[in-house]
This record gives C-alpha cells, sequence and structure tokens, in this order.
C-alpha cells in the first residue's frame, strides 16, 4: 500500500515497478482469470516488458485482490482502509517502566 496525495494506493511491485492496482487493473485481471489469455497478452494489456514480468505480477497479487469485481472495488479498499486504521487505534500503548 502506497499513499500521496492523501490517496491510498494499494500496488504490487514487480521488480523495480510498482503497479497501482485500480479498476482497469482489475478488469485486465478479471479478463486473464476467465478467459484463455497468454502472459504475454497480459503483460502487453499492463504495459509490463515480458511474460515473466506478468507471472510476477500475478505471484505478487493476492487472491483476494485477483477475485475482486472491479465495481467492488472502491467499498472493498475502503473498508480495508477503515480496518486498517481502526487495528491501529486499538494497539496497546507500551508501558516503560
Amino acid at each position: 500500500m502506497s499513499e500521496s496525495s492523501g490517496e491510498v494506493l494499494f500496488v504490487v511491485k514487480v521488480r523495480e515497478k510498482e503497479i497501482p492496482i485500480d479498476e482497469r487493473v482489475l478488469s485486465i485481471i478479471q479478463e486473464y482469470v476467465k478467459t484463455p489469455m497468454s502472459l504475454e497478452e497480459l503483460a502487453s494489456k499492463l504495459g509490463l516488458e515480458s511474460w515473466e514480468e506478468a507471472y510476477e505480477f500475478v505471484k505478487a497479487l493476492p487472491a483476494w485482490v485477483m477475485w475482486t469485481p472491479p465495481t467492488l472495488w472502491k467499498h472493498r479498499k475502503k473498508w480495508l482502509i477503515e480496518k486498517m486504521e481502526s487495528s491501529k487505534s486499538e494497539k496497546p500503548e507500551e508501558k516503560s517502566g
């Protein structure tokens, strides 16, 4: 997860690249999962250099993200951010002594 200009971005690192997860990328991933698409074609659609990078991307992408419909992404992202913020506020403070 990466924050820039106040917006939270979910990214997948592939070698030196960071691929932001958004509705466009999710729709490409959904197409890859549900249809016979080669890794070369996936790499081309995601702007990656080779099928090896596409393979690394697929390996690094969490399964729950891969199966999230693009139309649900904004809601899922909002829910995840709220959950992370609430878990940060619930952590007990360390006592010095």
